[in-house]
């Protein structure tokens, strides 16, 4: 089974749907590439996933080891170049709720975030910078 189909719905715009859920999401090309941006377009959805992937391993790495980190948050910045039109940088600033994490329990989190799917998926040229914030 395919994991999503996509429609192509005119005005550059798509929508997929996530066959195992019938979940919808809609794309729309950038303002700066003939499009009006009013969803995301499939290099913010790039940007996006290796946040939420981040997110997501850091999670399982703090369950298997017995502490959470549940209020994370992650903004992404996608940077893009040109010859070809590409995404060139993506930064992920990672924030902590607290700062009551021991070194080690830092340590995992740092090495689970650099080494989820989507990071190990992505051509290596295309640079990754995370940066992690323990709120004080």
């Amino acid at each position: 089974m395919a994991t999503a189909s996509i429609l192509y719905l005119g005005q550059l715009r798509t929508q997929a749907i996530h066959n195992q859920s019938g979940n919808r999401l809609t794309t729309d090309a950038p303002t700066d590439n003939q499009g009006k941006g009013e969803f995301f377009s499939p290099t913010d959805l790039l940007a996006t996933s290796l946040g939420s992937c981040m997110l997501t391993i850091m999670g399982i790495s703090a369950i298997t080891h017995g502490f959470n980190i549940d209020g994370t948050k992650v903004e992404v910045q996608k940077i893009m170049g040109t010859n070809p039109r590409r995404v060139v940088e993506v930064v992920v600033e990672l924030t902590f709720p607290h700062n009551n994490y021991t070194p080690k329990e830092r340590k995992l989190l740092e090495l689970a975030a650099k080494e989820c799917p989507v990071a190990n998926s992505l051509h290596p040229d295309l640079k990754q910078t995370v940066k992690f914030n323990f709120a004080e």
